[in-house]
């Protein structure tokens, strides 16, 4: 006898209120990350507002999407993993087929409890336009170009009010009744167990170290002939601006996550993240959303203008004067704040510019920074407006198909994680993902971390060659810090 295999998962929740007064996201998650393989950390230290209060990890994953060169591997709640060969133009399809696997039940919650936790890959990008990447893919860079999960446990916690929220989802087969983990361990018992776990007093922490010195894909003199390139196609009109990005790397022995804490210490961040997939992880300090999809409005926060600080307040607030009054920054970040309004305007009724060009402070640098919003019509699909506003236009350049072109055309090797996305879906389609920047990928005991000049006509090459070190420098900076922990 046979049975149809169930695509559709009733979602039951149950949860336990905490205080959390003296735990902290970094203690609970090295408490977590030994038992549950696959666990993720995100927090924020967005000082504009309360809604970005919140801290989340998420572990024990019960389902996963992830694509990798041409093959789709799905795994659903209790069942066993399947994989098949997919075209990655159908890609987004099946994502959103997997999305719709779960049931979405209104919470009573305005903070995030469920969902799916992930990143795109650049690479995903050739599901959502009509373009293929020719970049070399060196081994380092073949990992995933899209990964999901679907978690059993979510913590939430309210850094305001100093309380934390375990959640604790039961994912069950449509047609079913009863939730088979329940039946092997009462559910009290489980809360109990994690609560415990993640208040105790004890966690292993490990040693950092490097193992010699940092490398890139490009010497100064030859990306200096690459920028070179990118000013000639503005002068011919080929693109108005484009970002061409060079990446290093650093060998290391011993715990990556030591450099994840000195990093969102030294560069606080609107999204701090720390996502373990075993073989490699991704972690960084990002100060730039791709998309934000809530209530039915999309919102791009376009990130253009960039001066190193000084560390002295007055000599910064003039340079931020000057970045405010430069006349090719101004230029580079008009361009980016159209390209934004006019992705939004092909899923949106309305589209407002409702903050332009503020003057944000980070630790290291100074960006001018702009707020894109548009409505979405009654018909649109939150997942196609992410798909098309992908990647987000600061990381790749205006016309965008065009400045793609020109990057995977000069630039040496794949982009992989870099400029893609990285953070949480939900059932109903809601949508936050930060940028991959500020980010490194840890693999086979190695660090890559790249960063990205914005080129337009007035640009001038050792300008932009500065502009990558300013932009890496708290990241390297981690690095060091990470050796004396």
């Amino acid at each position: 006898m046979t049975t149809t295999k169930p695509t559709t998962y009733r979602v039951i929740s149950r949860h336990k209120r905490m205080l959390a007064d003296i735990i902290t996201p970094v203690s609970i998650y090295l408490r977590i990350r030994d038992r549950f393989l696959n666990s993720i950390l995100l927090e924020s230290s967005d000082y504009h507002g309360n809604e970005n209060s919140f801290s989340y990890i998420a572990f024990d994953p019960v389902a996963r999407f992830s694509y990798e060169t041409g093959r789709l591997t799905i795994k659903m709640p209790e069942e066993p993993e399947q994989t098949r060969d997919l075209p990655i133009q159908e890609m987004k399809g099946a994502l959103q087929q997997f999305k719709d696997s779960f049931q979405h039940q209104k919470s009573p919650f305005s903070f995030i409890t469920n969902g799916l936790f992930g990143y795109f890959g650049y690479p995903a990008v050739q599901s959502f336009e009509d373009i293929t990447l020719h970049a070399p893919v060196p081994p380092e860079n073949q990992i995933p170009a899209a990964v999901f999960m679907v978690y059993r446990y979510v913590l939430a916690i309210n850094h305001f009010k100093d309380e934390l929220y375990l959640f604790e989802h039961s994912y069950i087969p449509e047609g079913e009744t009863e939730d088979p983990a329940s039946i092997e361990t009462p559910e009290q018992d489980r809360l109990d167990y994690i609560s415990e776990l993640i208040t105790g007093r004890n966690y292993p922490t490990y040693t950092f170290s490097t193992a010699g010195p940092e490398q890139s894909n490009f010497t100064d003199d030859a990306f200096r002939g690459v920028i070179q390139k990118g000013i000639d196609h503005c002068h011919r009109g080929d693109v108005f601006q484009i970002v061409l990005a060079r990446r290093f790397s650093t060998p290391f022995i011993g715990d990556e996550f030591n450099v994840y804490r000195t990093l969102r210490s030294l560069n606080p961040s609107p999204y701090l993240f720390y996502f373990d997939y075993g073989s490699y992880k991704l972690f960084g300090s990002s100060p730039e959303s791709q998309i934000v999809v809530k209530d039915r409005k999309a919102t791009i926060y376009p990130i253009a203008g960039t001066f190193r600080r000084t560390g002295d307040d007055i000599r910064d607030a003039e340079l931020a004067q000057k970045l405010y009054d430069d006349p090719k920054e101004s230029a580079e970040h008009v361009m980016l704040v159209d390209l934004a309004r006019n992705d939004l305007s092909r899923n949106c009724d309305v589209v407002n510019v409702e903050t332009f060009k503020e003057v944000q402070y980070y630790s290291h640098v100074i960006h001018l920074v702009s707020k894109v919003v548009g409505n979405l019509t009654e018909t649109a699909v939150p997942l196609q407006i992410v798909a098309e506003t992908f990647p987000a236009g600061t990381l790749s350049g205006a016309p965008k198909h065009m400045a793609m072109t020109l990057i995977d055309r000069y630039e040496n090797l794949s982009r992989s994680f870099y400029s893609g996305s990285i953070g949480y879906m939900g059932f109903d389609g809601e949508f936050n993902h930060a940028i991959m920047i500020r980010t490194f990928m840890s693999k086979d005991n190695t660090l890559y971390y790249q960063a990205g000049a914005g080129v337009v006509a007035k640009s001038v090459v050792e300008s932009e060659l500065q502009e990558v070190h300013n932009k890496l420098a708290a990241l390297r900076m981690a690095i060091e810090q990470a050796k004396n922990l």
